[in-house]
């Protein structure tokens, strides 16, 4: 009758919900967690989860963001590493250091970062976005399909980024 309760649970079946930082708030400091964390306000500093942090349309982080998973709408300044799959979507802003070993980029979102790509091997292949300072439609065309990768080959060099 009881045996339900006895199976182990993850983080977000405890909690329901992630851990939210609303809009309109404002936080300085380091947030550590192991369950997801969403952010529509500012943060000033750095996140260190073992899940998902999503960043919503109005959100902002300046620091360094490390995680599994990361969901972005919003605006990032600083480091960013996620471990699985990061997903830009076309109203995001990115500027400064991404490691990943999954990118997703929709059409429209400003990805002006030098970024690491971890492949299955565990190998690094670089690809440096052209820093623009124009509106993000130049950066579009950066973001759909224009990359061409050395992840996966037997070629020793780093291959740069080619924009259509």
């Amino acid at each position: 009758m009881f045996s339900d309760n006895k199976k182990p649970r993850t983080m977000n079946e405890i909690s329901g919900q992630p851990n939210r930082i609303e809009k309109n708030t404002r936080i300085k400091g380091d947030i550590v967690s192991e369950a997801d964390f969403r952010i529509d306000g500012k943060l000033d500093g750095n996140v260190k989860t073992s899940g998902k942090v999503v960043i919503g349309k109005d959100g902002l982080i300046k620091g360094k963001v490390e995680c599994v998973n990361a969901d972005i709408e919003g605006s990032f300044n600083g480091e960013l590493l996620v471990s699985d799959l990061l997903s830009l979507k076309s109203s995001a802003v990115i500027e400064g250091t991404v490691s990943v070993s999954k990118l997703a980029v929709e059409p429209g979102a400003a990805f002006n970062a030098s970024c690491s790509m971890k492949g299955k091997g565990g190998s690094l292949s670089s690809i440096s976005s052209p820093s623009s300072s124009s509106s993000s439609s130049s950066t579009s065309s950066t973001a759909s399909s224009g990359y061409k990768s050395s992840v996966g080959s037997s070629s020793t060099s780093n291959e740069r980024a080619k924009v259509s």
